[in-house]
């Protein structure tokens, strides 16, 4: 029986040189996101690291496929931008994991996501990508001036190279490049060790005026991202990616909510599942949950033994070479609309709600009501007759 259930285990879960380099692809997303609401916010970072790691883990187990999780982004830029105090941080979790389990159970979810086209489906993905790449480019190749734009060039050439090489995959040459870097030029390994030691999570109960704070201030536009990314996008792109696996939008709803109930009283920060992770995962080698529990023990090895002085620790990684990660990550994740191109009804719809998704506030709620309102139009030729 013991036998049976590691064997079961050994299928969704390897380790290998492929599942390592695919451990990274997800990576420039999260890193700055979460160091930006502990720095911005004074959220604990033992904390926040190692249950952050820890929800990784338990999600590479339960799914066997690289589905890692990531920050809730809405809120987390909300939280970095306004400086918001962690209380309300962590009352907003809660608050949107109770309601994603109230959707899931009532079947609500499932409902919502039968509604929506494919063709919109691709558009959210695409205007993810968008995001992501202009993000990757914009701000992380360009921060380092002159010597950031050599390190992504050459991050950049390395990843080019080795691109679906199985035997030299890809990202390790990149993270080690960024690791050489900085233990030549940036590193003060003196301060380094003397902020190494074990620390352990902090509970928290959040109090109920955080929760309603948080609710109203954070999880409200974090919902219309959520259904449309980490749900409807992440079942889409599970499909495309692994077509033998099949994923319900339950599954996906319960551990949505699970993570968000547990992580508040941890002071971990609200996360989610997202489309651009998977793709990252899978675009860097990655192929079973291995590549998510590599990365999730990562951060809890941060978390409890480098959160005394992290900011130190996170010059391993710098961001140039985090832009490079999170460009390939886009790329993939933008060229999932290959498969409806050859529609031009579907690519013109596709491509209108990638350009809402991109360029408006709260653009992928708008961008799925414009796609579903287009599609219908669509089917009952009311426009776009002469495609």
């Amino acid at each position: 029986m013991i036998s049976t259930l590691f064997l079961r285990l050994a299928e969704k879960v390897r380790f290998d040189r492929n599942e390592l380099s695919g451990s990274f692809g997800d990576i420039g997303t999260d890193l700055p996101l979460i160091i930006g609401m502990v720095a911005a916010c004074g959220l604990d970072p033992a904390s926040s690291f190692l249950l952050f790691g820890v929800m990784q883990i338990l999600t590479g187990i339960a799914y066997g496929i690289p589905m890692p999780v990531q920050p809730l982004k809405a809120m987390a830029v909300l939280m970095i931008s306004q400086k918001l105090p962690g209380g309300i941080l962590y009352g907003a979790g809660l608050s949107i994991g109770l309601v994603m389990l109230l959707l899931t159970c009532t079947n609500v979810l499932g409902w919502v996501v039968k509604m929506i086209p494919k063709s919109a489906v691709r558009g959210i993905q695409f205007g993810l990508g968008l995001n992501l790449a202009v993000l990757a480019v914009k701000n992380y190749m360009q921060s380092d001036g002159i010597t950031g734009y050599v390190l992504a060039g050459a991050g950049f050439l390395v990843t080019v190279v080795f691109i679906g090489n199985k035997r030299f995959p890809p990202a390790v040459f990149v993270i080690l490049l960024g690791v050489l870097y900085a233990c030549l030029f940036t590193v003060d390994f003196t301060s380094l060790l003397g902020g190494i030691g074990a620390r352990f999570p902090v509970f928290n109960v959040p109090k109920r005026a955080d929760i309603i704070n948080g609710f109203l201030l954070l999880a409200v536009p974090q919902i219309a991202l959520s259904v449309s990314n980490s749900v409807i996008a992440t079942k889409r792109t599970v499909e495309d990616l692994f077509p033998g696996r099949p994923l319900t939008v339950n599954k996906i709803g319960w551990t949505y909510g699970l993570m968000n109930i547990i992580n508040p009283f941890f002071s971990g920060i609200p996360t989610c599942h997202g489309a651009g992770g998977i793709a990252g995962h899978y675009g860097f080698g990655g192929r079973t949950g291995g590549s998510v529990v590599i990365y999730g023990a990562m951060f809890a090895v941060i978390g409890l033994f480098f959160s005394g002085n992290f900011a130190e620790f996170m010059k391993f990684f710098p961001m140039p070479i985090l832009g490079v990660i999170l460009l390939f990550e886009a790329l993939s994740l933008m060229s999932f609309i290959r498969d409806i191109v050859s529609s031009k009804k579907c690519f013109f719809v596709s491509l209108v709600v990638a350009l809402i998704s991109f360029a408006l506030p709260y653009g992928y709620a708008a961008g799925l009501l414009v796609g579903i309102l287009l599609d219908l139009l669509i089917k009952k030729d009311r426009i776009l007759n002469t495609f």
